[in-house]
C-alpha cells in the first residue's frame, strides 16, 4: 500500500501537470485572439477604405480654376491627397505629428514602431506598431511620403529639397 505522502506527492504532480496544460492552452488562445483581433482591424481599415472610396466616386466633383471643390468625404477623412492640400496643416494632428517626425528623420527615414512612440502608442504592441505602419502606408498612398525601403519611410526629393531650402517651412 502506498504511502500518504507518495499518493500527496503524485496528486501534487497531476496538478502541476495540469495547470502547465492549462497555461499552454491560455498561451494558444492569447495567440489566437490576438491574430483574430488583427484580420479584424484589417476588415475595418478595409471597409473604411472601401467606403471612402465609394463616397470619393458618389461626390460630384466641380472644378473651379482648376482645383477640385470636392466636399470632405466626412469626419474620418484625416488624409487627403497631397494634390488637393494646401499643406500639412490640412491633416489632423496625429497626421501633422508623424509628418514632422518625417521631416526630423530626413534620408534615415521613419519606421512604424518611430510612428507609434510618436503618436504616443506602445510601441512594445504589434497591433499599435501594425496601426502607425497602416498610417505610413496611407500617407504614401496619398503622396505625403515614400517607402524608400520596405519599412522605411521619407518625404518625397521634392519635400526634402524645400526642407533644406526652407527649414522649418511647413510643406
Amino acid at each position: 500500500m502506498p504511502s500518504m505522502r507518495a499518493v500527496l506527492e503524485a496528486r501534487r504532480k497531476a496538478a502541476v501537470m495540469r495547470v502547465e496544460e492549462l497555461e499552454a492552452e491560455l498561451e494558444r488562445v492569447r495567440t489566437d485572439l490576438a491574430d483574430a483581433k488583427e484580420v479584424l482591424r484589417r476588415r475595418v481599415i478595409g471597409l473604411e477604405q472601401y467606403l471612402e472610396a465609394l463616397a470619393e466616386e458618389e461626390a460630384p466633383a466641380v472644378v473651379v480654376g482648376g482645383v477640385s471643390q470636392r466636399k470632405p468625404v466626412g469626419p474620418r477623412r484625416a488624409v487627403p491627397h497631397r494634390e488637393n492640400a494646401a499643406g500639412v496643416e490640412d491633416l489632423s494632428v496625429d497626421y501633422q505629428a508623424v509628418m514632422t517626425a518625417a521631416t526630423e528623420a530626413a534620408a534615415d527615414g521613419l519606421d512604424a514602431r518611430r510612428t507609434a512612440v510618436v503618436l504616443g502608442w506602445d510601441s512594445a504592441s504589434a497591433s499599435r506598431v501594425e496601426g502607425a505602419r497602416a498610417r505610413l502606408k496611407r500617407l504614401v498612398e496619398r503622396g505625403w511620403l515614400v517607402e524608400t525601403k520596405p519599412g522605411k519611410f521619407t518625404l518625397p526629393a521634392s519635400q526634402q529639397v524645400d526642407e533644406v531650402v526652407r527649414p522649418g517651412g511647413g510643406s
